[in-house]
C-alpha cells in the first residue's frame, strides 16, 4: 500500500511540550501513523507516514487543533510518497532540542538568516561572493550535494560550531548560503552564525526536499540523491524513491538530527 509521508517543523515555543507527547501518540495511534516527532521547548520536528486521509487528519489537527492552539501556524511541511510504510512503529519523543547543535544561546525563535525559496536559490548561490555551504553529515554530503559546496566534513550536527570556529571568518565570507536536508538545521546553523557576527546568512527555505520538488532536473544545480532518515533511503529529483543508494556508513531507518 502506498503511503503519504509528511515531514514537517516548526521553531516555536512550547513551554508545556511534555504534556503533549501523550496526546500527540493517541492521536497519531489512533490514526494508524508511523514515524517519528521530537518535542522540545523549541519547538517541534517529524517525519510521520501513514494513508493519505490519516496524514490530512494529523497535518489539520497540528495547525488547527486544540492540542496545540493554533501555534503551529508556521509549519515547514513537505509532503512525499512511499511504496510502503517507512516506518516500524510510532515514536514521540521529548528532547532538550528539536536539532542539537548544543550552544544554549542559539534561539531560531529570537533570530534567524534570511529564506531563500527554492526558485531563487541557483541565482544566489551562482554568485563569486557567496559561500555555499553543506550543513550536513558526511555520508549525506557523499550521497549527494549542490554544485560547489563546502563539506565541513562533520559526524554530527553538534560539531557545526567547532566546523565554524576553524573555518569561517565573519571578515572574510561576508555571504553565507546554507542547506539541508529539511530547512531545519540551517535554521539552528544560520542562527548560531548571526550570534557568532557573520552579517548575511541565507539558507535554503524548506531544505533540498523542496529544491527537488520544485525545479526541474533540467534546471537542477543538485547532484545525485538526497538521503532520509527512514527505510526509503534516498529522494532524488521530484522526490522519487532511490533505495538502491543506500550508504554503508549509516543504518537504514535511523533518527535524523535535521
Amino acid at each position: 500500500m502506498t503511503c503519504k509521508v509528511a515531514a514537517f517543523y516548526q521553531f516555536v515555543a512550547l513551554p508545556e511540550y511534555e504534556a503533549l507527547r501523550a496526546p500527540l501518540r493517541s492521536m497519531c495511534d489512533a490514526l494508524g501513523i508511523k514515524g517519528i516527532v521530537l518535542l522540545a521547548a523549541e519547538g517541534i520536528n517529524g517525519t510521520v507516514a501513514g494513508s493519505e486521509a490519516a496524514i490530512d487528519a494529523l497535518i489539520n489537527q497540528l495547525q488547527n487543533g486544540a492540542l496545540f492552539g493554533g501555534r503551529l501556524d508556521n509549519l515547514e511541511l513537505k509532503f512525499s510518497s512511499a511504496a510502503e510504510m517507512p516506518f516500524n512503529r510510532m515514536k514521540v519523543r521529548l528532547k532538550t532540542e528539536i536539532v542539537r547543535i548544543g550552544d544554549p544561546e542559539t534561539n531560531p525563535n529570537a533570530r534567524v538568516g534570511v529564506y531563500v525559496d527554492a526558485a531563487d536559490w541557483n541565482d544566489l548561490i551562482r554568485r563569486d561572493d557567496v559561500l555555499l555551504l553543506d550543513t550536513r553529515n558526511g555520508f549525506e554530503v557523499e550521497m549527494g550535494t549542490f554544485e560547489g559546496a563546502i563539506d565541513p566534513n562533520i559526524t554530527r550536527f553538534g560539531e557545526f560550531p567547532d566546523f565554524a570556529a576553524r573555518t569561517l571568518d565573519p571578515g572574510r565570507h561576508k555571504k553565507i548560503a546554507m542547506f539541508c536536508t529539511g530547512g531545519i538545521r540551517c535554521e539552528k546553523a544560520s542562527s548560531y552564525l548571526l550570534s557568532q557576527g557573520f552579517a548575511e546568512v541565507y539558507h535554503l527555505k524548506g531544505g533540498i526536499l523542496k529544491y527537488l520538488e520544485d525545479i526541474p532536473e533540467s534546471e537542477s544545480l543538485w547532484r545525485g540523491a538526497c538521503f532520509v532518515f527512514d527505510q526509503r533511503i534516498a529522494l532524488g529529483h521530484g522526490l522519487v524513491e532511490q533505495r538502491h543508494l543506500a550508504p554503508a556508513t549509516h543504518p537504514m531507518g535511523g533518527e535524523s538530527d535535521d
